[in-house]
């Protein structure tokens, strides 16, 4: 089955059909490094994460590239008032978006262009516009794109021309007020260093021209997706496809637009004051449960965000989890290469294809933890060969997701306390051999206290034919 997603352009569910066949280029708009990443900003990485997996596991090379906007108004703004220079403090949330990214096992990008360092495609695409006559200088510096000139803007948010507003800046040297800007003329209150040197002055680039110009140096003038938040279809999208046309270029064939996080149901927002950065969400949850349940609700639906959300992300994660562990000890665990070449249920395989339907995924997966639990019940040496292939399906599935348990980060997780699961080891085992004496000596109340007080602890017990396990709740690891 040919994968099939959403083009926003359209409207209409398309197949892909690569430029080059084979491969696939997409240009997903990265984060404006002016504050802590949030969880609508990790959404919007894990549905693109997950796109990138399928399509590599259905066979296509792909590039992905993932900008960063580290030159922006909000970052003078930030900086300035923290009393660091600009460049400085969008370094610092440069890493700190990295780092939520690699908790919660995203994939690197193939490229993750910085704005500030393509300042020289970015002035060869506004000499470009102006020479079309789709661009103008202003005698204050400012160099604008003329939405006029271009028949077709509004084509991808379906917005006539006539009906649309100026733009937020309202500067008194446009021709139209519903021009953008390409170019900003340096000003006396930017920071120092925020300014280069080009035929119309001094300035910095316009927001929407920094992903036009690296679009087409790294994927070239057409590439197959371009991805991103639904709020940036207007004006950014709509901005760069302009110019991007304009300059005499295909830009790309298909847009995919995750939808909002919304907390109360009021989407995340700073002015409201419920954004939930990273940081504060992992000191209440795993990364793996959060990044489960910001990538199992569809991506083109509304995901509201709640403790009751992680609670029940976290109750589905470990019967996952700890089928996994059960039947590796049972059928023996399989090698990576093994996991990546396994066979996929057909199921699971065609809801992937249906626009990455995830939440359908997923049933698939559950589906194959509970035949393989069926499987499990039976006493040890039959029905070894159903577990280990009920295992091996769900851990194939888990890993175009990015939650294979046995797979990093998140085996490495388990893997990294080191002493301490050592130790933890030998205090739950000395307590659950106490429990085991109680019961021969049929003190059913002292062992059901001792079970109790493992339970306070965060320790799972589960007595089975084939003896006592436990397993630290969450976990994907245990005895």
């Amino acid at each position: 089955m040919t994968v099939r997603l959403h083009d926003s352009a359209t409207r209409e569910v398309r197949d892909l059909v690569p430029r080059q066949p084979g491969r696939v280029g997409i240009y997903l708009c990265g984060a404006t490094v002016q504050g802590a990443p949030h969880i609508g900003h990790l959404r919007s990485v894990i549905a693109f994460d997950i796109l990138v997996r399928w399509l590599r596991r259905s066979g296509l090379e792909v590039t992905l590239v993932r900008n960063v906007t580290d030159i922006d108004d909000k970052i003078f703004t930030k900086s300035a008032d923290a009393g660091v220079p600009w460049w400085a403090w969008a370094h610092r949330f440069e890493r700190a978006f990295n780092a939520a990214y690699d908790a919660l096992g995203v994939l690197p990008p193939t490229y993750e262009p910085r704005a500030t360092g393509h300042i020289p495609e970015m002035v060869e695409l506004i000499a470009r516009l102006i020479e079309r006559g789709h661009a103008y200088a202003s005698a204050e510096g400012n160099v604008y794109f003329a939405v006029s000139s271009w028949g077709k803007y509004g084509v991808l948010t379906r917005q006539l021309l006539e009906n649309l507003s100026a733009e937020e800046d309202d500067a008194s040297d446009k021709r139209d007020p519903r021009d953008f800007a390409l170019w900003k003329a340096a000003k006396s209150t930017d920071p120092d260093g925020a300014a280069w040197a080009t035929p119309w002055g001094r300035g910095r680039p316009g927001w929407h021209l920094e992903c036009s110009a690296m679009a087409r140096k790294y994927l070239g003038e057409g590439f197959d997706i371009h991805g991103g938040g639904i709020d940036l279809r207007f004006p950014h999208h709509e901005n760069e496809l302009a110019q991007s046309t304009a300059a005499g270029w295909d830009f790309t064939q298909l847009w995919m637009h995750n939808a909002w996080v919304t907390v109360g149901g009021e989407k995340m927002s700073k002015s409201l004051g419920n954004s939930l950065t990273a940081d504060a969400v992992l000191e209440r949850t795993t990364p793996v449960v959060l990044r489960y349940a910001l990538g199992a609700v569809h991506y083109r639906s509304t995901l509201e965000f709640t403790d009751a959300t992680l609670a029940e992300t976290a109750a589905a994660w470990e019967r996952i989890s700890q089928f996994v562990t059960r039947a590796g000890e049972r059928a023996g665990v399989a090698t990576a290469e093994e996991v990546a070449t396994a066979e996929l249920p057909e199921d699971f395989a065609e809801a992937l294809d249906d626009d990455l339907n995830v939440s359908a995924a997923l049933a698939v997966v559950h589906e194959h933890v509970r035949l393989g639990n069926t499987a499990l019940a039976q006493p040890a040496g039959r029905a070894d060969a159903e577990v280990g292939a009920q295992v091996l399906a769900v851990r194939a599935m888990l890993a175009v997701l990015g939650l294979d348990p046995l797979a990093a980060p998140w085996a490495g997780d388990a893997a990294s306390d080191g002493g301490t699961k050592d130790a933890l080891a030998v205090l739950v085992d000395a307590v659950l051999a106490d429990r085991a004496q109680a019961r021969a000596e049929k003190d059913f109340a002292r062992a059901d206290t001792l079970r109790d007080r493992l339970a306070e602890a965060g320790i799972v017990v589960e007595d089975s034919p084939d003896g006592v396990r436990w397993t630290v709740k969450g976990a994907t690891s245990g005895r």
